[in-house]
């Protein structure tokens, strides 16, 4: 025992030192901002292990004879990454359908369960989907009966479904579209499956994705055995001491910086210690940020807007320039982060029940908007987190107190690590444990030229352009439902907006 314990101590002295160095290194290099390329060819190599791993499970499944084409892979057997939703208007414009020899599976053609109807698609407003209104009235008319006549089919003419004609006859067809469509809502509408994390299409070589391809060969055991241990016994560790490192260093500096006096001097130290303490964040998680026009990053006294994936994405932007923030209030660790920041420099907490409290959330907005020497404000319009998919109804509010918005749009790839927090079902301590044992958070950042609000265009008019340009930019889906939905009912209006869509539809003489 006493030898054992000998040779464990004098290897953590030998590795002590070398260790200690390579965190300051890391601490250093965050702390200037800059970056030797050592997380870029991790991510590269990362890459090459899961190419191996893809080719090496179709390789058994083909062995084992029951390999098929993944409909996620192109002809060339790459992977592309899509959302959760299969509707065909909301899939990646490199999506390549396969043909229906390639999608027969057990004399069933195709995988997915319905055929999504482009027509009476659901939404919000219905009144915004141009194809209802367009289809509407002609949709009565819009096929033949056919009759059988001593074994050949006659078309008849198109007839109209008036009150007469639905009492003496009835034809099913006449309700089947609304019958497929809702049978639609049910397997798969277009909110829940946002606040479910992204599908991964290639093994990422994480258990947490469900596949158990660990086992399928030995080649991929020994992988997987490897990248075990190399991310909890040396990734999270190195990481849980970085991030609270940053985190002393944030609630450090911003109480000494909080002491003093208003004024430039103070300015200037709560913006560089905020940019060390979110650059130690994004490294405490292996960040690799690509930013993407950097000439449009957000001024003061604007209103910086982005899709909102994770708390993750406060850091990654705020690695980048200072913002004044705006949220809810939290409690735990986060709690103390927006406390420690709010001592420092101008924020903005409030809590999403309290309706006084929101009116005066607008009047500061107002305010900080006013000073151009306040820094830029951050926010996420959307107000809850996406599963990195889309891009959900932004509030209006943000866009109401006038001045310069400077759109950015953010996307993830999920390949190395999900970024999507489900706050109700992770904690925040869990969602950061999860970051960490991941292989890495890689996304890009695209900062868009500034927008401003014309003349005679309602905040809700202006908001969804943004969005627009935001989702376009970042190849997200654009959707008009509000994201509280995944925490509150359908407001009472959209369902009569529905049924009044529907009544439409039916034609009475």
């Amino acid at each position: 025992m006493a030898l054992l314990w000998s040779v464990v101590s004098v290897g953590f002295s030998l590795l002590l030192t070398p260790f200690l160095m390579f965190l300051l290194a890391v601490l250093f290099l965050a702390s200037i901002g800059k970056s030797l390329g050592v997380r870029r060819l991790y991510v590269k190599l990362l890459l090459a292990i899961f190419e191996f791993g893809r080719q090496n499970i179709e390789k058994v499944r083909k062995s084992n004879r029951n390999w098929e084409p993944d409909e996620s892979e192109d002809e060339s057997g790459t992977s592309e990454d899509t959302g959760n939703d299969t509707t065909s208007a909301n899939l990646p414009r490199n999506y390549k359908k396969y043909n229906a020899a390639e999608k027969k599976k057990n004399g069933v053609l195709g995988n997915s369960v319905i055929a999504r109807s482009k027509d009476l698609i659901m939404v919000p407003e219905p009144e915004m989907n141009n194809k209802n209104h367009i289809n509407h009235v002609n949709h009565s008319h819009s096929y033949q009966n056919t009759l059988e006549v001593n074994g050949n089919k006659e078309s008849s003419l198109p007839r109209e479904d008036s009150f007469e004609m639905l009492k003496r006859e009835f034809d099913t067809s006449t309700c089947l579209d609304y019958i497929k469509a809702g049978v639609e809502a049910i397997i798969e509408d277009e909110v829940t499956s946002r606040f479910e994390a992204e599908e991964l299409k290639n093994w990422n070589l994480l258990t947490r994705t469900n596949r158990h391809y660990e086992f399928i060969s030995w080649k991929l055991t020994v992988i997987w055995m490897f990248g075990f241990l190399m991310r909890y016994c040396f990734l999270l560790p190195l990481r849980i001491l970085i991030c609270f490192i940053g985190a002393v260093w944030l609630v450090a500096t911003t109480f000494l910086v909080g002491f003093m006096p208003d004024g430039a001097i103070k300015r200037w130290l709560s913006e560089h210690a905020s940019l060390i303490a979110f650059r130690i964040f994004v490294r405490s998680v292996s960040g690799v940020i690509t930013v993407h026009n950097p000439e449009y990053m957000p001024k003061g006294g604007g209103v910086c807007v982005a899709n909102h994936t994770s708390t993750i994405d406060v850091g990654i932007l705020s690695a980048q320039t200072t913002f004044s923030l705006i949220g809810q209030r939290h409690g735990g660790f986060l709690g103390i982060l927006q406390r420690a920041l709010a001592r420092a420099s101008p924020h903005i907490w409030f809590e999403r029940s309290e309706v006084k409290d929101r009116e005066a959330v607008t009047k500061r907005l107002k305010k900080h908007v006013s000073d151009p020497t306040n820094p830029p404000i951050l926010i996420f319009p959307e107000g809850t987190c996406i599963n990195n998919t889309s891009v959900m109804q932004f509030k209006k509010g943000s866009f109401e107190v006038g001045g310069v918005i400077y759109p950015v749009a953010i996307k993830y790839d999920p390949k190395f690590g999900d970024a999507f927090w489900n706050s109700s079902k992770y904690s925040m301590i869990q969602y950061l444990y999860m970051m960490m044992s991941s292989w890495a958070i890689v996304c890009d950042v695209w900062y868009l030229p500034p927008m401003y609000r014309q003349d005679g265009e309602s905040a809700i008019d202006f908001a969804n352009r943004v969005k627009a340009v935001i989702a376009r930019q970042g190849g997200l889906v654009d959707l008009q439902w509000d994201g509280q939905l995944k925490r509150i009912k359908p407001k009472k209006a959209w369902r009569e907006k529905q049924q009044e869509e529907f009544s439409k539809r039916i034609k009475f003489e």
